[in-house]
């Protein structure tokens, strides 16, 4: 093995440990704005934010922040991020999970990725809420289509439990996460919650915080909606 291929291994394991660190209530209030900024940002992309018809069926939207404001993104295919889904009064509290594994690569050098998970059903969360699911073999999931005002009535909108997109150095399109593992960060969530249970957290017994309002609020003009709260 050369020096090189020592070095990469090192800097990449190096890079992870943070990541799969506990989640402080700072870092949790961080991961919420990044993600706020997230789905701002790819909803003001001219001709390519995701199709309001999506977003207005959508169960739950899931954000994983690249490297922003705390690195969120380590190691490759390991990210941290949160998910809300529709409850009986609008959008729920947000509910903090992480990615990994995958035939995908989230960070190499200074390329970074942000990733939204648009899920069309309940399946998914309901997993979720067990332990953790596989992107693909859980629930089936395809890359999802583009533009604000393109017709989502496609047969992959219509079969697909999971539409997937990501940034990456500006450009927005569908990309596909077959293997992909979601689970509940528990650290992050008991941080900014405890002792919420994640039930809890994600059918609406939990009142949105003041500091994930604005987060929401992206969402809900995302997707067509009168502002809650």
């Amino acid at each position: 093995m050369t020096k090189w291929v020592m070095f990469l291994l090192i800097l990449t394991v190096g890079c992870a440990v943070p990541a799969l660190a506990d989640s402080t209530h700072a870092q949790d209030v961080s991961r919420i704005e990044s993600s706020a900024e997230v789905f701002h940002d790819v909803m003001h992309m001219p001709d390519k934010g995701i199709p309001v018809k999506l977003l207005e069926s959508a169960k739950c939207i899931a954000i994983i922040p690249g490297e922003k404001k705390g690195a969120f993104f380590v190691g490759g295919n390991y990210g941290k991020g949160l998910v809300t889904c529709r409850d009986v009064n609008g959008w729920s509290a947000p509910f903090f999970l992480t990615i990994s594994g995958g035939s995908f690569g989230f960070q190499w050098g200074a390329s970074s990725t942000d990733l939204i998970l648009v899920f069309r059903g309940k399946q998914g969360l309901e997993k979720m809420l067990s332990d953790k699911f596989e992107i693909g073999a859980s629930a089936e999931a395809a890359a999802g289509p583009v533009g604000r005002d393109a017709n989502a009535d496609t047969d992959v909108s219509f079969h697909a439990e999971i539409l997937t997109y990501s940034r990456s150095r500006g450009a927005f399109a569908g990309i596909s996460l077959k293997g992909a593992v979601l689970q509940p960060d528990d650290s992050g969530n008991a941080a900014f919650y405890d002792p919420a249970t994640r039930n809890a957290i994600l059918l609406g017994g939990v009142p949105v915080p003041a500091d994930a309002q604005p987060l929401i609020h992206e969402i809900v003009a995302g997707a067509g909606e009168r502002r809650q709260g």
